[in-house]
């Protein structure tokens, strides 16, 4: 069906050369997350997708909301429990829900690249069809590559879930969503910024771009999202814009 209209990225960085480089050696030895100030002394660059943080995320605000206020009704409130931990352990739970479904994520986009190398997950067979069916119905059958990592000169860095070099090329990005209902599924300025920087990042500045949503509801229910060329040289204006917005900011260039 297509419509128009791993662990997280957001402190993730990247080697002028374009190899990840999301830890480092502490003193005592064991490693720890990169940081700006390593980021300054290696010059390394950040990711596409700490970049897009700094603009709001409406979608993902809502659906944090929406996961406090399901905790606050299914957690009832002491009778002598202070207001303060009441609040506390509601957006514990809520966070408790946010961290499961990142970890569901993580492992679907993991199969999803399996299949992408001909390997299937026994228990991710669904999901591992859903999308193969899907993305060979709208874009056929190219030489497909799966996470590829990158640096572009202007200064940020990526890693790609799925894209082609072959003709002018085809980026996507999966994204793991609980829906049901295919004709529900948005799409938002960071997705399209995200995969407008993709593509210059690549150097394939007219490929065509689409969002793979994924249902973790219901396995093996796939919905592209294919980006028209005006919204990607749009997209690829915003991601400018908040790229000098970071450098300057964090007085990293």
């Amino acid at each position: 069906m297509s419509i128009t209209v791993r662990a997280s990225e957001s402190s993730h960085w990247y080697t002028r050369e374009g190899q990840p480089k999301y830890t480092v050696e502490a003193k005592n030895g064991n490693l720890r997350n990169t940081t700006l100030a390593d980021a300054r002394k290696l010059s390394l660059v950040p990711s596409v997708t700490t970049i897009i943080g700094c603009a709001a995320k409406p979608g993902l605000e809502a659906w944090k909301l929406n996961q406090m206020m399901l905790a606050s009704m299914t957690l009832p409130r002491a009778p002598d429990e202070a207001e303060d931990l009441y609040v506390q352990r509601v957006i514990k739970d809520s966070k408790e829900h946010a961290r499961a479904a990142a970890q569901r994520g993580t492992e679907v986009h993991t199969a999803l690249e399996s299949w992408y190398e001909g390997i299937m997950v026994a228990d991710m067979v669904d999901y591992q069809m859903g999308v193969g069916e899907e993305v060979k119905k709208v874009f056929g059958e190219p030489t497909w590559h799966s996470e590829k990592s990158f640096c572009h000169e202007l200064g940020f860095g990526g890693k790609l879930d799925l894209h082609t070099e072959d003709g002018e090329g085809i980026v996507i990005d999966f994204k793991t969503k609980e829906f049901t209902d295919p004709k529900k599924v948005e799409a938002y300025d960071e997705h399209l910024m995200q995969l407008a920087a993709y593509r210059i990042g690549l150097n394939l500045p007219k490929a065509r771009c689409a969002n793979v949503f994924v249902s973790v509801t219901e396995p093996g229910l796939v919905v592209i999202k294919e980006w028209e060329q005006e919204e990607l040289e749009r997209g690829w204006v915003m991601f400018q814009s908040l790229l000098n917005y970071w450098q300057a900011k964090n007085k990293h260039k």
